[in-house]
């Protein structure tokens, strides 16, 4: 409590914080500390982008709640029907109930990644989200495994919502960004934030 933000920055290593306080549907106001970039000192504005992480997951599920209004996604339906470019791989534990997109939705597909994304330097290749999801360089977690039956117990599994970002892409036809930007970005008129890597 008594520490400045500054200071407070200094002792977690952290260079750069953006702050909105919304109120009443607004930004209330609106502050930057620090540095964006720490080899050339550009100062952190407002208009900074950030890397969101897992908060860009509600935002996933929001598209997704936009195609179920629209009668195109089955939240209950497996999710196999809608992929594509890779499957969830059949086994005894699907065999009576299929992962759906509600199981990775919320964390209870029987998906045992458990493993969070550390990101990506912008100067090296990023993985695609099949390579991401088989493990595959130039991934750098683990390959997506199912461990037990959907529904049969909660585990926090960014990589349900990886296969749930491909099988939007399968259904939509369009490159998951896009999607985004169409679906909830732009007409939440969010014109700082991009699901482009």
């Amino acid at each position: 409590d008594a520490l400045s933000m500054l200071e407070l920055m200094k002792r977690l290593h952290v260079p750069g914080v953006s702050i909105a306080v919304i109120k009443d549907f607004q930004i209330h106001w609106a502050k930057s500390y620090g540095v964006a970039d720490v080899e050339k000192g550009r100062a952190v504005d407002t208009n900074t982008r950030f890397q969101a992480a897992s908060i860009s997951k509600p935002v996933t599920a929001m598209a997704a709640m936009r195609l179920v209004q629209e009668h195109r996604l089955a939240l209950d339906g497996d999710v196999n029907t809608i992929l594509r470019t890779w499957r969830v791989p059949s086994s005894d534990l699907t065999r009576d109930q299929p992962v759906t997109p509600r199981a990775l939705f919320s964390h209870t597909s029987g998906a045992d990644d458990g493993f969070g994304f550390p990101g990506y330097d912008p100067a090296v290749p990023r993985p695609t989200a099949v390579q991401i999801l088989d493990g595959q360089p130039p991934s750098n977690v683990g390959k997506v495994v199912f461990a037990r039956a959907p529904f049969q117990g909660y585990k926090y599994s960014g990589g349900g919502i990886v296969i749930m970002q491909l099988a939007l892409t399968d259904l939509t036809g369009r490159p998951f960004a896009e999607f985004m930007q169409s679906t909830v970005l732009g007409p939440l008129g969010m014109t700082n934030s991009s699901y482009e890597q």
